[in-house]
């Protein structure tokens, strides 16, 4: 029965039937593949922003943890600095300052170190009185003391962040460094 349906068909019309239908097939199939494949780019790009979530979260965590840190540990070295500023008179009076006086090559000395530049030639007026009691030079090197121990702590803490940071962004769990 069948052979008599198709019979009235020409040949090259069923070919062509055949033909079509193969390449309907073909095409569904390419459909579908290029679907998952989309999928599974899409799957691929979520997972990746999900990493790139993670990793900074991680950070943002890395950072909090040293900045309090080290923020508590350099407002301990100015508390400390303050009372030591405080302590200079009970070490060094008046009268220590007007016993031992400060001459103003000394003055020009400390001045070149702390610039960073030299004082160029002594002369002969290097050796007269400053006029700076020893008491304004301690209380000048303990803040500069301070302030020092505080830079350190900062390049402490910049350096243990970016370890840490490198650490967690490689995904490594976090080290925490304490020098």
């Amino acid at each position: 029965m069948t052979g008599a349906l198709l019979s009235p068909v020409p040949l090259w019309a069923r070919c062509a039937l055949l033909v079509a239908a193969c390449w309907c097939l073909f095409l569904l199939g390419q459909l579908h593949g290029e679907r998952k494949a989309g999928e599974a780019h899409l799957a691929y790009v979520g997972q990746q922003a999900a990493q790139v979530v993670k990793v900074a979260k991680a950070q943002v965590q890395v950072l909090v943890k040293t900045e309090t840190k080290y923020r508590d540990r350099i407002q301990r070295i100015y508390v400390k600095g303050d009372e030591i500023e405080r302590q200079v008179p009970v070490y060094v009076s008046a009268v220590d300052s007007r016993a031992y006086g400060v001459n103003v090559g000394f003055v020009r000395s400390y001045n070149a170190a702390w610039s960073n530049e030299p004082a160029g030639p002594a002369g002969d007026a290097d050796r007269g009185p400053a006029g700076v009691p020893l008491t304004d030079i301690a209380q000048a090197d303990a803040h500069n003391a301070s302030s020092c121990f505080a830079w350190r702590e900062q390049a402490l803490g910049l350096r243990e962040a970016y370890i840490n940071l490198q650490a967690v962004t490689n995904g490594n769990r976090s080290k925490d460094v304490t020098p």
